[in-house]
C-alpha cells in the first residue's frame, strides 16, 4: 500500500474518530420548569431531591421562591430564575431598584445556588411591557456586574414562538419576525449576541397541531416521521420542533443578527384536558423530545440544544383544560406517565 493511500486512510479514521467525539450524548441538556401554580404542590426540598433522584440538571422557576433557593443549596442544579412580567417597568426604570432585586434575589444565596440565567419577561413581546424589556434586561446585566457575577449569569428574556412573534415558519427558510416583535427584538438580539447570551424560546409543536391537525399530520409533531416532510433547500426536515427552532435563526438573520444562540425555555406536551391530549402523546413527545435534542437542528447540525421541558407537575390553579396538565409528575410526585431524563 503506498504511503498516500496510508494517509488517504489515516485522514478519514481521524475525520470518524473526531465525529463520535463531537457528536453529544444531550444528557446534561435537559431541564424542567418548576411552576408553582397549585394548591396541592411538594415542599421545595422534596421537589429539588426529585429533581436529583431523576438526574436532572436544571431547573427553569419562573419568579423568585425563597424557600426553592434554600432547597436548591448545594444542590448543584442550575437555575434558570424568571423576573415576572409585573416587575419588568419598575426594573427598567430604576437601576436602584434592579441592584436590590439582584442582591436579594441572586447575590444573598450565589454561594449555595448554581444561577446560570435570568430571565427578563416571559412572553412580554409583542405587547404593553414589551418596551420595557431591553431596559430591564440591562439594568439586571448592570446589577449583576456591580454583584461580580456577569460573567456567571447571562440575562435575557423568553419570547413564544407563535405567530405573534414568528410570522412564518414553514419552511424555515421563509422565517420572520411579526413586525411587533422585530420592533424590539433587533436590539435585544443584538444585546445579547454582544454579551454571549441565548435568547430562550418557548417552543410548541402542539399547539400548531392543535390549530391544523389535518395539514401538520400525526407524526410530524412527535418527532416519529420515517421520511422528509419539508424539504427547505438543502436541509432535510422530519419534525416540527427543528422547522421552529431553525425559523428562529433564520428571522435572527433577516434582522441581520446571525450569530444567535436559543435555549429552549419551554417545550411539552400535555396529557389531558385538551384536543390530542393524552398521556401516550405526552409521553412519546418528551421522551423523543429528550432524545433528539443533543443532535442539534439541521441548520445547526450537531449543536446540542439546551432544552427545558414544560413541566414538572400537574398544576390545578391554572386555567382549566390542557394548560392543568402539562405536568411529567402528579403532585404526589408520582410520574404521569413513564419518562426517562438520561
Amino acid at each position: 500500500m503506498g504511503n498516500e493511500n496510508i494517509v488517504s486512510i489515516a485522514a478519514i479514521i481521524a475525520l470518524i474518530l473526531g465525529a463520535f467525539v463531537a457528536i453529544p450524548t444531550g444528557a446534561q441538556l435537559i431541564g424542567v420548569c418548576y411552576g408553582m401554580g397549585g394548591n396541592n404542590l411538594p415542599r421545595p426540598r422534596d421537589v429539588v431531591n426529585l429533581y436529583k433522584s431523576k438526574n436532572l440538571k436544571a431547573m427553569r422557576l419562573f419568579e423568585p421562591n425563597l424557600d426553592v433557593f434554600q432547597a436548591l443549596k448545594g444542590s448543584n442544579i442550575q437555575l434558570m430564575l424568571g423576573v415576572p412580567n409585573t416587575d419588568l417597568k419598575l426594573l427598567a426604570s430604576s437601576s436602584s431598584a434592579a441592584n436590590h432585586w439582584v442582591r436579594k434575589y441572586v447575590k444573598a444565596y450565589s454561594s449555595g445556588v448554581s444561577f446560570k440565567y435570568i430571565a427578563v419577561g416571559n412572553k412580554a413581546i409583542p405587547g404593553n411591557q414589551a418596551r420595557y424589556v431591553l431596559p430591564a434586561m440591562r439594568n439586571i446585566y448592570s446589577a449583576l456586574s456591580s454583584a461580580g457575577l456577569q460573567n456567571q449569569i447571562k440575562v435575557s428574556t423568553a419570547v413564544a414562538t407563535g405567530r405573534e412573534i414568528l410570522k412564518q415558519y414553514s419552511p424555515p427558510s421563509s422565517g420572520r419576525f411579526s413586525s411587533a416583535a422585530a420592533t424590539h427584538l433587533r436590539a435585544i438580539i443584538r444585546f445579547l449576541v454582544n454579551n454571549g447570551a441565548p435568547l430562550f424560546i418557548n417552543v410548541y409543536p402542539y399547539r400548531s397541531y392543535v390549530g391544523d391537525p389535518n395539514h401538520i399530520g400525526p407524526n410530524y409533531p412527535f418527532f416519529n416521521s420515517s421520511r422528509t416532510v419539508i424539504q427547505d433547500g438543502q436541509y432535510s426536515y422530519q419534525n416540527l420542533f427543528d422547522a421552529i427552532v431553525d425559523a428562529v435563526y433564520i428571522a435572527s438573520e433577516k434582522l441581520g443578527e446571525p450569530n444567535l444562540t436559543v435555549v429552549v425555555s419551554e417545550s411539552g406536551w400535555p396529557s389531558a384536558g385538551g384536543f390530542g391530549a393524552t398521556k401516550e402523546h405526552a409521553r412519546i413527545y418528551n421522551q423523543n423530545l429528550i432524545n433528539h435534542v443533543g443532535q442539534g437542528t439541521p441548520r445547526r447540525l450537531w449543536k446540542s440544544l439546551e432544552t427545558y421541558i414544560f413541566e414538572m407537575f400537574n398544576e390545578n390553579q391554572k386555567l382549566h383544560g390542557a394548560e392543568q396538565n402539562f405536568g411529567m409528575f402528579y403532585p404526589n410526585m408520582q410520574p404521569v406517565y413513564p419518562i426517562n431524563f438520561n
